[in-house]
């Protein structure tokens, strides 16, 4: 798994190198995984669209406020959570969100966890990934060098094969709504239909 430093730098630093890395979650006697294909950056205190733009600290944002390499997990629209991994060193509140997996391991469990039969687009989006691998708000807060749910080395994709956009639904962000902080693998139909 990852060790602690990876994780102690700026989040669009991180978001880039966690592409092509897998994002594993052990539950029970059962191993899921996915390659981490798509992610979005959130700088913190001078990004409209992070949760701790302005330094909000909140009981929600608080896990951001500590040393990078923790699981930040909210819900939208009161249906799907979604996950993201805390980056950079204490009160610099920063945060990567997954978007996308490649599903590699445990593809039968993540069926059965999304309720579908077809393995189309079944991680290819926050909430999808979320409830394919079993993530909720009970892993808020999760120590990423743990043993349970975690991320490892898996393959690198080349530079030209990363891709920066825009993020996702943060129209109310002001310019911080342009900002490419969304880094994507070209090419990969696990990415998100946005």
């Amino acid at each position: 798994m990852l060790k602690r430093d990876f994780y102690l730098r700026d989040a669009i630093t991180v978001s880039k190198d966690l592409l092509g890395k897998l994002l594993v979650h052990e539950i029970g006697s059962s191993r899921v995984s996915g390659k981490i294909v798509e992610v979005e950056a959130y700088m913190g205190p001078d990004d409209a669209a992070a949760h701790s733009y302005k330094k909000r600290n909140s009981k929600r944002t608080n896990i951001q406020y500590g040393e990078g390499g923790f699981a930040y997990i909210y819900m939208i629209y009161g249906l799907h959570f979604c996950f993201n991994v805390v980056t950079n060193i204490p009160q610099v509140p920063q945060a990567v969100l997954i978007r996308a997996l490649e599903p590699v391991e445990g593809t039968s469990v993540m069926l059965e966890n999304r309720g579908v039969k077809n393995s189309n687009q079944l991680t290819n989006g926050p909430g999808k990934l979320c409830k394919a691998l079993g993530i909720d708000n009970s892993h808020y807060g999760l120590d990423l060098c743990g043993s349970s749910l975690y991320i490892e080395e898996y393959e690198k994709p080349l530079q030209k094969d990363i891709i920066p956009a825009k993020r996702v639904n943060v129209d109310y962000a002001g310019e911080a709504k342009d900002y490419l902080w969304r880094f994507y693998i070209s090419g990969n139909k696990h990415v998100s239909v946005v």
